[in-house]
């Protein structure tokens, strides 16, 4: 978490790098491509393009959202592919298919174009096609932090349910929560397919054929609410259930108690972020390193008044990269959460 003394130090040493990207923010706004791999249907981006929108404002940058329609990532090669020096100064872009977009990443870079990754891929990716830095949630520490958050509770074995198990990441969030509850840890994993009323089922099977456990885990709303149909009423003996996401079953389950927490990467963070810093670095040429950019960028009253706003936590990394996520949703912030739910959460 970014504290007020970190803020206060990041001021300090950020003056002099602030006042030069101050100076030139009157200049030509440069132009931006933000490549995403989300077809249009996506509502789950809006976030992050309401994010943009205010990136582009607080720090004078044009931007370009582009995405393929229908999500294809052949597409979204092809959209790379067009990206052109004349037009853009630099490219933001997820890395949603290492295989296919890693050459089509690497050209970017080719074509002097600075790129910054965001939310799909891994830190490592993003260093394997040249990036400057990466943007999003690391599902292992995202895991490990929740089951650090419940073992404080005693919590020492659950149930993982895994919605999507052909996705290498999904194991890695119920690995990351078994290493958070501690060496002891027992974990039932139980893999979950995308029939509503089959998942239902077998939630329910897997609840009762486990009700010693201590917690339960769902990686999303398509596991959460199957298992939230199947769970006792409140104020019987019940596992605590965390879940990553958020959606308006999850939030009710939140307020009733049902759910401890939910597990939010907080996307806005990744929108808003990953316009702010490559705009600081194309009017900052000088700052050759990631720590006096992300400086500047956080040292900025905007930014402070945007994480205030919307409830969300900066947190504060001396690495290369940045973890947007994860952010713990609660009984103590989910009216903010549910007020901004769809536009900036």
């Amino acid at each position: 978490m970014l504290t007020r003394r970190h803020a206060l130090m990041l001021l300090l040493i950020a003056q002099p790098w602030m006042a030069q990207a101050q100076a030139q923010a009157q200049a030509t706004p440069q132009r931006i491509a933000f490549v995403s791999h989300a077809p249009d249907s996506d509502t789950w981006w809006n976030t992050v393009r309401n994010a943009i929108g205010h990136a582009a404002a607080d720090f004078g940058a044009e931007v370009d959202y582009l995405n393929p329609s229908d999500g294809s990532i052949a597409g979204m090669a092809q959209l790379l592919d067009g990206l052109s020096p004349t037009k853009y100064a630099g490219v933001i872009s997820t890395i949603a298919d290492f295989g296919v977009l890693a050459d089509p990443l690497r050209a970017v870079v080719k074509r002097k174009l600075p790129l910054i990754t965001v939310n799909s891929g891994t830190e490592l990716q993003s260093e394997q096609v040249g990036a400057l830095m990466h943007i999003g949630q690391p599902e292992f520490l995202a895991g490990k932090d929740a089951g650090e958050e419940l073992a404080k509770k005693g919590a020492r074995s659950f149930i993982c349910f895994n919605h999507y198990p052909s996705n290498p990441a999904s194991m890695e969030r119920c690995e990351g929560f078994k290493e958070g509850l501690g060496k002891r840890a027992r974990m039932v994993v139980v893999n979950l397919s995308g029939n509503p009323a089959e998942n239902q089922a077998t939630a329910a099977a897997a609840l009762r054929q486990n009700s010693d456990v201590d917690a339960i885990l769902t990686l999303g709303p398509t596991s959460a609410h199957p298992v939230l149909a199947g769970m006792l009423p409140v104020g019987k003996r019940q596992p605590a259930l965390v879940t990553f996401d958020i959606s308006q079953d999850i939030v009710a389950g939140i307020r009733s108690g049902t759910v401890a927490f939910a597990i939010d990467q907080q996307p806005y963070l990744q929108g808003y972020l990953s316009v702010a810093l490559l705009a600081q670095s194309l009017r900052m040429p000088g700052a050759t390193s990631n720590n006096l950019l992300k400086m500047s960028v956080y040292s900025s009253p905007k930014v402070h008044e945007r994480v205030a706003r919307y409830g969300l936590s900066l947190k504060y990394s001396k690495s290369r990269h940045i973890h947007s996520g994860p952010g713990f949703v609660s009984r103590l912030n989910i009216d903010k959460v549910e007020r901004f739910s769809g536009q900036y959460r």
